[in-house]
Protein backbone atom coordinates (compact mmCIF):
# COMPACT_ATOMS: atom_id res chain seq x y z
CA UNK A 1 0.00 0.00 0.00
CA UNK A 2 2.76 2.43 0.92
CA UNK A 3 4.59 1.67 -2.32
CA UNK A 4 1.48 2.22 -4.45
CA UNK A 5 0.68 5.54 -2.77
CA UNK A 6 4.29 6.65 -3.16
CA UNK A 7 4.20 5.82 -6.88
CA UNK A 8 0.85 7.55 -7.47
CA UNK A 9 2.17 10.64 -5.70
CA UNK A 10 4.99 11.03 -8.20
CA UNK A 11 2.74 10.11 -11.12
CA UNK A 12 0.23 12.84 -10.16
CA UNK A 13 3.01 15.45 -10.10
CA UNK A 14 4.31 14.26 -13.48
CA UNK A 15 0.86 14.37 -15.11
CA UNK A 16 0.14 17.78 -13.64
CA UNK A 17 3.45 19.07 -14.97
CA UNK A 18 2.68 17.72 -18.45
CA UNK A 19 -0.75 19.33 -18.45
CA UNK A 20 0.66 22.68 -17.29
CA UNK A 21 3.40 22.59 -19.93
CA UNK A 22 0.95 22.03 -22.78
CA UNK A 23 -1.50 24.63 -21.44
CA UNK A 24 1.13 27.26 -22.21
CA UNK A 25 2.59 25.61 -25.29
CA UNK A 26 -0.79 25.49 -27.03
CA UNK A 27 -0.89 29.30 -26.90
CA UNK A 28 2.17 29.33 -29.17
CA UNK A 29 1.00 26.74 -31.68
CA UNK A 30 -0.31 28.08 -34.98
CA UNK A 31 -1.05 24.82 -36.78
CA UNK A 32 -4.30 23.04 -36.02
CA UNK A 33 -2.55 19.66 -35.98
CA UNK A 34 -0.26 20.81 -33.16
CA UNK A 35 -3.18 22.27 -31.23
CA UNK A 36 -5.28 19.12 -31.58
CA UNK A 37 -2.42 16.98 -30.32
CA UNK A 38 -1.87 19.26 -27.32
CA UNK A 39 -5.56 19.21 -26.41
CA UNK A 40 -5.66 15.41 -26.64
CA UNK A 41 -2.70 15.17 -24.25
CA UNK A 42 -4.31 17.67 -21.86
CA UNK A 43 -7.61 15.77 -21.91
CA UNK A 44 -5.81 12.50 -21.23
CA UNK A 45 -3.95 14.12 -18.31
CA UNK A 46 -7.24 15.29 -16.78
CA UNK A 47 -8.81 11.83 -16.89
CA UNK A 48 -5.57 10.17 -15.72
CA UNK A 49 -5.24 12.46 -12.68
CA UNK A 50 -8.91 11.92 -11.92
CA UNK A 51 -8.51 8.12 -12.09
CA UNK A 52 -5.30 8.00 -10.03
CA UNK A 53 -6.77 10.27 -7.35
CA UNK A 54 -9.88 8.14 -6.84
CA UNK A 55 -7.90 4.88 -7.21
CA UNK A 56 -5.64 6.00 -4.35
CA UNK A 57 -8.61 6.96 -2.19
CA UNK A 58 -10.40 3.67 -2.88
CA UNK A 59 -7.33 1.60 -1.96
CA UNK A 60 -7.28 3.19 1.48
CA UNK A 61 -10.99 3.57 2.19
CA UNK A 62 -12.34 0.47 0.36
CA UNK A 63 -15.82 1.92 0.03
CA UNK A 64 -17.86 1.23 -3.11
CA UNK A 65 -19.42 4.68 -2.82
CA UNK A 66 -16.07 6.11 -3.93
CA UNK A 67 -16.29 4.07 -7.15
CA UNK A 68 -19.87 5.22 -7.84
CA UNK A 69 -18.90 8.85 -7.32
CA UNK A 70 -15.88 8.41 -9.60
CA UNK A 71 -17.98 6.89 -12.40
CA UNK A 72 -20.56 9.65 -12.05
CA UNK A 73 -17.87 12.31 -12.41
CA UNK A 74 -16.34 10.57 -15.45
CA UNK A 75 -19.75 10.53 -17.15
CA UNK A 76 -20.22 14.20 -16.26
CA UNK A 77 -16.85 15.17 -17.80
CA UNK A 78 -17.58 13.22 -20.98
CA UNK A 79 -21.00 14.87 -21.31
CA UNK A 80 -19.53 18.35 -20.76
CA UNK A 81 -16.81 17.89 -23.36
CA UNK A 82 -19.20 16.33 -25.88
CA UNK A 83 -21.98 18.90 -25.47
CA UNK A 84 -19.91 22.07 -25.45
CA UNK A 85 -17.58 21.01 -28.28
CA UNK A 86 -20.55 19.81 -30.38
CA UNK A 87 -22.72 22.87 -29.93
CA UNK A 88 -19.80 25.31 -30.18
CA UNK A 89 -17.23 24.34 -32.79
CA UNK A 90 -15.19 27.50 -32.14
CA UNK A 91 -15.25 27.37 -28.33
CA UNK A 92 -12.00 28.00 -26.43
CA UNK A 93 -10.88 24.45 -25.80
CA UNK A 94 -8.10 25.70 -23.53
CA UNK A 95 -10.47 27.49 -21.15
CA UNK A 96 -12.79 24.49 -21.08
CA UNK A 97 -9.97 22.11 -20.18
CA UNK A 98 -8.50 24.44 -17.58
CA UNK A 99 -11.92 24.51 -15.92
CA UNK A 100 -12.17 20.73 -15.93
CA UNK A 101 -8.66 20.30 -14.54
CA UNK A 102 -9.31 22.63 -11.60
CA UNK A 103 -12.72 21.02 -10.99
CA UNK A 104 -11.06 17.57 -11.07
CA UNK A 105 -8.60 18.57 -8.37
CA UNK A 106 -11.46 20.03 -6.34
CA UNK A 107 -13.50 16.83 -6.64
CA UNK A 108 -10.58 14.66 -5.46
CA UNK A 109 -9.68 16.85 -2.48
CA UNK A 110 -13.27 17.43 -1.35
CA UNK A 111 -14.00 13.69 -1.58
CA UNK A 112 -10.94 13.04 0.56
CA UNK A 113 -12.23 15.56 3.15
CA UNK A 114 -15.96 14.78 3.07
CA UNK A 115 -17.80 12.34 0.82
CA UNK A 116 -21.21 13.97 1.43
CA UNK A 117 -19.92 17.41 0.48
CA UNK A 118 -18.32 15.96 -2.63
CA UNK A 119 -21.65 14.52 -3.76
CA UNK A 120 -23.32 17.92 -3.31
CA UNK A 121 -20.51 19.66 -5.19
CA UNK A 122 -20.74 17.24 -8.12
CA UNK A 123 -24.51 17.75 -8.34
CA UNK A 124 -24.25 21.55 -8.29
CA UNK A 125 -21.45 21.67 -10.87
CA UNK A 126 -23.22 19.22 -13.16
CA UNK A 127 -26.48 21.18 -12.98
CA UNK A 128 -24.64 24.46 -13.58
CA UNK A 129 -22.79 23.21 -16.66
CA UNK A 130 -25.99 21.90 -18.22
CA UNK A 131 -27.88 25.10 -17.37
CA UNK A 132 -25.12 27.29 -18.82
CA UNK A 133 -25.03 25.48 -22.16
CA UNK A 134 -27.03 28.28 -23.77
CA UNK A 135 -25.03 31.14 -22.19
CA UNK A 136 -22.22 31.42 -24.81
CA UNK A 137 -24.82 31.61 -27.60
CA UNK A 138 -26.80 34.29 -25.74
CA UNK A 139 -23.70 36.43 -25.24
CA UNK A 140 -22.59 35.84 -28.83
CA UNK A 141 -25.89 36.64 -30.54
CA UNK A 142 -27.78 39.09 -28.32
CA UNK A 143 -26.44 42.62 -28.69
CA UNK A 144 -28.85 44.51 -26.42
CA UNK A 145 -27.31 43.22 -23.17
CA UNK A 146 -25.42 46.50 -22.83
CA UNK A 147 -28.61 48.60 -22.68
CA UNK A 148 -29.36 47.86 -19.02
CA UNK A 149 -26.29 49.16 -17.20
CA UNK A 150 -28.10 50.88 -14.37
CA UNK A 151 -30.57 48.00 -14.09
CA UNK A 152 -27.72 45.57 -13.40
CA UNK A 153 -26.33 47.92 -10.76
CA UNK A 154 -29.66 48.53 -9.02
CA UNK A 155 -30.55 44.81 -8.95
CA UNK A 156 -27.15 44.02 -7.44
CA UNK A 157 -27.51 46.67 -4.73
CA UNK A 158 -31.08 45.54 -3.96
CA UNK A 159 -29.96 41.92 -3.55
CA UNK A 160 -27.14 42.89 -1.20
CA UNK A 161 -29.45 45.11 0.87
CA UNK A 162 -31.94 42.27 1.21
CA UNK A 163 -29.18 39.95 2.42
CA UNK A 164 -27.93 42.59 4.86
CA UNK A 165 -31.31 42.70 6.63
CA UNK A 166 -32.69 39.19 6.02
CA UNK A 167 -29.57 37.06 5.61
CA UNK A 168 -27.85 34.70 8.03
CA UNK A 169 -24.38 35.02 9.50
CA UNK A 170 -21.59 32.50 8.88
CA UNK A 171 -17.95 32.88 9.85
CA UNK A 172 -18.63 36.45 10.99
CA UNK A 173 -20.16 37.72 7.71
CA UNK A 174 -23.87 38.30 7.05
CA UNK A 175 -23.82 37.33 3.38
CA UNK A 176 -25.88 34.12 3.22
CA UNK A 177 -29.52 33.42 2.38
CA UNK A 178 -31.34 30.29 3.47
CA UNK A 179 -34.10 28.75 1.36
CA UNK A 180 -35.23 25.54 2.98
CA UNK A 181 -32.20 23.28 3.30
CA UNK A 182 -30.16 25.30 0.81
CA UNK A 183 -27.91 28.23 1.62
CA UNK A 184 -26.21 30.42 -0.96
CA UNK A 185 -24.32 33.70 -1.30
CA UNK A 186 -26.10 36.24 -3.53
CA UNK A 187 -22.89 38.28 -3.63
CA UNK A 188 -21.43 35.65 -6.00
CA UNK A 189 -24.13 36.42 -8.58
CA UNK A 190 -23.89 40.15 -7.85
CA UNK A 191 -20.24 39.94 -8.99
CA UNK A 192 -21.42 39.21 -12.53
CA UNK A 193 -24.13 41.90 -12.48
CA UNK A 194 -21.59 44.36 -11.10
CA UNK A 195 -19.15 43.87 -13.98
CA UNK A 196 -21.95 43.92 -16.57
CA UNK A 197 -23.34 47.14 -15.10
CA UNK A 198 -20.02 48.99 -15.02
CA UNK A 199 -19.11 47.85 -18.54
CA UNK A 200 -22.49 48.91 -19.93
CA UNK A 201 -22.37 52.34 -18.27
CA UNK A 202 -18.81 53.08 -19.38
CA UNK A 203 -19.72 51.94 -22.89
CA UNK A 204 -22.04 54.97 -23.09
CA UNK A 205 -19.30 57.44 -22.20
CA UNK A 206 -16.48 58.28 -19.80
CA UNK A 207 -17.04 61.98 -19.09
CA UNK A 208 -16.39 63.21 -15.54
CA UNK A 209 -20.05 63.40 -14.55
CA UNK A 210 -20.67 59.81 -15.66
CA UNK A 211 -17.52 58.61 -13.89
CA UNK A 212 -18.77 60.21 -10.66
CA UNK A 213 -22.21 58.60 -11.01
CA UNK A 214 -20.79 55.14 -11.70
CA UNK A 215 -18.34 55.55 -8.82
CA UNK A 216 -21.26 56.27 -6.47
CA UNK A 217 -23.01 53.09 -7.62
CA UNK A 218 -19.85 51.01 -7.23
CA UNK A 219 -19.11 52.62 -3.87
CA UNK A 220 -22.60 51.81 -2.59
CA UNK A 221 -22.10 48.16 -3.55
CA UNK A 222 -18.76 48.00 -1.74
CA UNK A 223 -20.09 49.77 1.37
CA UNK A 224 -22.99 47.31 1.68
CA UNK A 225 -20.51 44.43 1.55
CA UNK A 226 -18.48 46.15 4.27
CA UNK A 227 -21.60 46.39 6.47
CA UNK A 228 -22.15 42.67 5.81
CA UNK A 229 -18.57 42.23 7.09
CA UNK A 230 -17.71 40.48 3.83
CA UNK A 231 -14.45 42.40 3.55
CA UNK A 232 -12.84 39.94 1.15
CA UNK A 233 -15.74 40.39 -1.26
CA UNK A 234 -15.67 44.17 -0.80
CA UNK A 235 -11.97 44.23 -1.66
CA UNK A 236 -12.54 42.17 -4.83
CA UNK A 237 -15.36 44.48 -5.96
CA UNK A 238 -13.32 47.59 -5.25
CA UNK A 239 -10.15 46.48 -7.08
CA UNK A 240 -12.22 45.30 -10.06
CA UNK A 241 -13.88 48.70 -10.36
CA UNK A 242 -10.58 50.60 -10.11
CA UNK A 243 -9.04 48.66 -12.99
CA UNK A 244 -12.20 48.83 -15.12
CA UNK A 245 -12.26 52.60 -14.56
CA UNK A 246 -8.63 52.87 -15.60
CA UNK A 247 -9.13 50.75 -18.74
CA UNK A 248 -12.28 52.66 -19.73
CA UNK A 249 -10.82 56.16 -19.26
CA UNK A 250 -7.11 55.46 -19.96
CA UNK A 251 -6.27 57.95 -17.20
CA UNK A 252 -3.59 56.94 -14.71
CA UNK A 253 -4.94 59.48 -12.21
CA UNK A 254 -8.00 57.32 -11.55
CA UNK A 255 -5.85 54.24 -10.99
CA UNK A 256 -3.56 55.91 -8.44
CA UNK A 257 -6.45 57.72 -6.76
CA UNK A 258 -8.37 54.46 -6.48
CA UNK A 259 -5.45 52.57 -4.98
CA UNK A 260 -4.76 55.42 -2.54
CA UNK A 261 -8.39 55.62 -1.44
CA UNK A 262 -8.44 51.82 -1.08
CA UNK A 263 -5.46 51.99 1.26
CA UNK A 264 -7.26 54.61 3.33
CA UNK A 265 -10.42 52.50 3.43
CA UNK A 266 -8.41 49.48 4.60
CA UNK A 267 -7.00 51.51 7.49
CA UNK A 268 -10.50 52.70 8.46
CA UNK A 269 -11.80 49.11 8.33
CA UNK A 270 -8.92 48.08 10.60
CA UNK A 271 -9.97 50.70 13.13
CA UNK A 272 -13.71 49.94 12.92
CA UNK A 273 -13.91 46.14 12.83
CA UNK A 274 -12.52 43.92 15.56
CA UNK A 275 -12.33 40.81 13.35
CA UNK A 276 -10.15 42.72 10.87
CA UNK A 277 -7.72 43.57 13.66
CA UNK A 278 -7.76 39.92 14.73
CA UNK A 279 -6.84 38.75 11.21
CA UNK A 280 -4.04 41.30 10.96
CA UNK A 281 -2.78 40.27 14.38
CA UNK A 282 -2.86 36.60 13.38
CA UNK A 283 -1.03 37.43 10.15
CA UNK A 284 1.71 39.41 11.89
CA UNK A 285 2.44 36.87 14.60
CA UNK A 286 0.42 33.66 14.18
CA UNK A 287 2.62 31.58 16.48
CA UNK A 288 2.17 34.10 19.26
CA UNK A 289 -1.57 33.37 19.24
CA UNK A 290 -1.40 29.73 18.15
CA UNK A 291 -4.10 28.54 20.57
CA UNK A 292 -6.73 31.05 19.42
CA UNK A 293 -6.55 33.75 16.76
CA UNK A 294 -3.52 32.29 14.96
CA UNK A 295 -4.62 28.65 15.07
CA UNK A 296 -5.96 28.49 11.50
CA UNK A 297 -2.98 30.09 9.80
CA UNK A 298 -0.43 28.16 11.88
CA UNK A 299 -2.11 24.85 11.01
CA UNK A 300 -2.05 25.92 7.36
CA UNK A 301 1.68 26.66 7.53
CA UNK A 302 2.34 23.35 9.29
CA UNK A 303 0.44 21.52 6.53
CA UNK A 304 2.33 23.27 3.73
CA UNK A 305 5.68 22.71 5.44
CA UNK A 306 4.92 19.05 6.14
CA UNK A 307 3.97 18.44 2.52
CA UNK A 308 7.26 19.78 1.19
CA UNK A 309 7.84 19.60 -2.55
CA UNK A 310 6.31 16.18 -3.25
CA UNK A 311 3.60 15.89 -0.59
CA UNK A 312 2.63 13.29 2.01
CA UNK A 313 0.43 11.35 -0.40
CA UNK A 314 -3.32 11.46 -0.84
CA UNK A 315 -5.16 10.72 2.42
CA UNK A 316 -1.86 10.62 4.34
CA UNK A 317 -1.87 14.14 5.80
CA UNK A 318 -3.93 15.89 8.48
CA UNK A 319 -5.74 18.65 6.54
CA UNK A 320 -8.87 18.30 8.68
CA UNK A 321 -6.96 19.97 11.54
CA UNK A 322 -7.30 23.25 9.61
CA UNK A 323 -10.61 25.07 10.23
CA UNK A 324 -12.72 25.64 7.08
CA UNK A 325 -10.18 23.62 5.08
CA UNK A 326 -12.66 22.56 2.38
CA UNK A 327 -13.34 26.13 1.25
CA UNK A 328 -11.06 28.97 2.37
CA UNK A 329 -7.95 26.86 3.09
CA UNK A 330 -8.19 24.08 0.53
CA UNK A 331 -4.86 25.14 -0.99
CA UNK A 332 -3.21 24.04 2.27
CA UNK A 333 -4.72 20.55 1.95
CA UNK A 334 -3.46 20.33 -1.64
CA UNK A 335 0.04 21.46 -0.64
CA UNK A 336 0.21 18.95 2.22
CA UNK A 337 -0.88 15.84 0.35
CA UNK A 338 0.00 16.62 -3.30
CA UNK A 339 3.12 18.68 -2.60
CA UNK A 340 4.53 22.08 -3.46
CA UNK A 341 5.35 21.17 -7.07
CA UNK A 342 1.73 20.19 -7.70
CA UNK A 343 0.52 23.39 -5.97
CA UNK A 344 2.81 25.53 -8.15
CA UNK A 345 1.30 23.91 -11.25
CA UNK A 346 -2.15 24.94 -10.00
CA UNK A 347 -0.94 28.53 -9.67
CA UNK A 348 0.44 28.35 -13.21
CA UNK A 349 -2.92 27.15 -14.52
CA UNK A 350 -4.59 30.15 -12.88
CA UNK A 351 -1.97 32.38 -14.52
CA UNK A 352 -2.74 30.68 -17.83
CA UNK A 353 -6.42 31.54 -17.41
CA UNK A 354 -5.49 35.15 -16.65
CA UNK A 355 -3.40 35.30 -19.84
CA UNK A 356 -6.28 33.91 -21.92
CA UNK A 357 -8.80 36.32 -20.35
CA UNK A 358 -6.49 39.30 -20.89
CA UNK A 359 -5.72 38.37 -24.51
CA UNK A 360 -9.43 37.95 -25.09
CA UNK A 361 -10.14 41.45 -23.76
CA UNK A 362 -7.42 43.00 -25.94
CA UNK A 363 -8.92 41.45 -29.10
CA UNK A 364 -12.39 42.92 -28.53
CA UNK A 365 -13.23 45.95 -30.66
CA UNK A 366 -16.50 46.59 -28.82
CA UNK A 367 -15.75 48.47 -25.57
CA UNK A 368 -18.62 46.77 -23.69
CA UNK A 369 -17.27 43.26 -24.21
CA UNK A 370 -13.69 44.42 -23.75
CA UNK A 371 -14.56 45.86 -20.33
CA UNK A 372 -16.47 42.74 -19.31
CA UNK A 373 -13.47 40.59 -20.21
CA UNK A 374 -10.98 42.76 -18.32
CA UNK A 375 -13.38 43.03 -15.36
CA UNK A 376 -13.75 39.26 -15.07
CA UNK A 377 -10.00 38.84 -15.58
CA UNK A 378 -9.17 41.14 -12.66
CA UNK A 379 -11.97 39.78 -10.46
CA UNK A 380 -11.03 36.14 -11.00
CA UNK A 381 -7.28 36.61 -10.65
CA UNK A 382 -7.51 38.87 -7.61
CA UNK A 383 -9.72 36.31 -5.85
CA UNK A 384 -7.08 33.64 -6.51
CA UNK A 385 -4.42 36.00 -5.12
CA UNK A 386 -6.43 36.69 -1.96
CA UNK A 387 -7.17 33.01 -1.39
CA UNK A 388 -3.64 31.66 -1.87
CA UNK A 389 -2.01 34.75 -0.34
CA UNK A 390 -3.99 34.31 2.87
CA UNK A 391 -3.22 30.59 3.08
CA UNK A 392 0.56 31.03 2.77
CA UNK A 393 0.63 34.09 5.10
CA UNK A 394 1.61 36.46 2.32
CA UNK A 395 -1.35 38.70 3.23
CA UNK A 396 -3.96 38.60 6.03
CA UNK A 397 -6.65 36.00 5.43
CA UNK A 398 -9.78 37.42 3.76
CA UNK A 399 -11.97 34.33 3.78
CA UNK A 400 -12.49 33.90 0.03
CA UNK A 401 -12.70 30.61 -1.85
CA UNK A 402 -10.27 29.22 -4.41
CA UNK A 403 -12.25 29.32 -7.69
CA UNK A 404 -13.41 25.97 -9.13
CA UNK A 405 -11.54 23.99 -6.46
CA UNK A 406 -13.02 25.01 -3.10
CA UNK A 407 -16.24 23.52 -1.79
CA UNK A 408 -19.18 25.89 -2.26
CA UNK A 409 -22.11 25.82 -4.63
CA UNK A 410 -22.52 29.60 -4.93
CA UNK A 411 -18.89 30.15 -5.86
CA UNK A 412 -18.87 27.24 -8.33
CA UNK A 413 -22.08 28.41 -10.01
CA UNK A 414 -20.90 32.01 -10.38
CA UNK A 415 -17.44 31.01 -11.63
CA UNK A 416 -18.75 28.57 -14.25
CA UNK A 417 -21.25 31.20 -15.41
CA UNK A 418 -18.38 33.71 -15.66
CA UNK A 419 -16.38 31.30 -17.82
CA UNK A 420 -19.36 30.64 -20.09
CA UNK A 421 -19.85 34.39 -20.55
CA UNK A 422 -16.18 34.61 -21.50
CA UNK A 423 -16.72 31.76 -23.95
CA UNK A 424 -19.50 33.80 -25.54
CA UNK A 425 -17.17 36.78 -25.85
CA UNK A 426 -14.55 34.45 -27.34
CA UNK A 427 -17.08 33.31 -29.94
CA UNK A 428 -17.81 36.94 -30.83
CA UNK A 429 -14.11 37.60 -31.34
CA UNK A 430 -13.69 34.43 -33.42
CA UNK A 431 -16.62 35.37 -35.63
CA UNK A 432 -15.22 38.87 -36.10
CA UNK A 433 -11.78 37.57 -37.11
CA UNK A 434 -13.38 35.06 -39.48
CA UNK A 435 -15.50 37.77 -41.07
CA UNK A 436 -12.46 40.03 -41.48
CA UNK A 437 -10.58 37.15 -43.09
CA UNK A 438 -13.36 36.60 -45.63
CA UNK A 439 -13.53 40.33 -46.29
CA UNK A 440 -9.77 40.54 -46.80
CA UNK A 441 -9.70 37.58 -49.19
CA UNK A 442 -12.58 39.01 -51.24
CA UNK A 443 -10.77 42.35 -51.49
CA UNK A 444 -7.63 40.57 -52.74
CA UNK A 445 -9.64 38.70 -55.38
CA UNK A 446 -11.29 41.96 -56.44
CA UNK A 447 -7.90 43.63 -56.87
CA UNK A 448 -6.60 40.65 -58.82
CA UNK A 449 -9.63 40.86 -61.11
CA UNK A 450 -8.96 44.54 -61.74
Amino acid sequence: MNLVIELTKYLLILLMGIYTYYSFQVLRYKKKVQQDKAYRIMTAAIFAIHFIGYFTLYLQILNDKILLLYLGEVILFIIILALYQTFYKRISRLLLRNMLMLITIGFIVITRLSYDKAVKQVGIIGFTFLSCLIVPEVVNKISWLKKFGWVYGVIGIALLLYVLFAGTTKYGATNWLEIGEFTFQPSEIVKLLYVFGIAAMFDEGTDFRRVCAISVMAGATVIILVFQKDLGGALIFFVTYVFMLYIATQKSFYLFAGLLSGSGAAYIAYQLFYHVRVRVMAWQNPFGYIDNEGYQITQSLFAIGTGGWIGMGLNRGLPTDIPVVDSDFIFSAISEEFGGLFAICIILIYINIFVVFTNLSLKQENSFYRLIAIGFSVMFTFQVFLSIGGVIKFIPSTGVTLPLISYGGSSALATILMFMIMQGIYLRGSAGRKEQGHKGSSEVKSQEGR
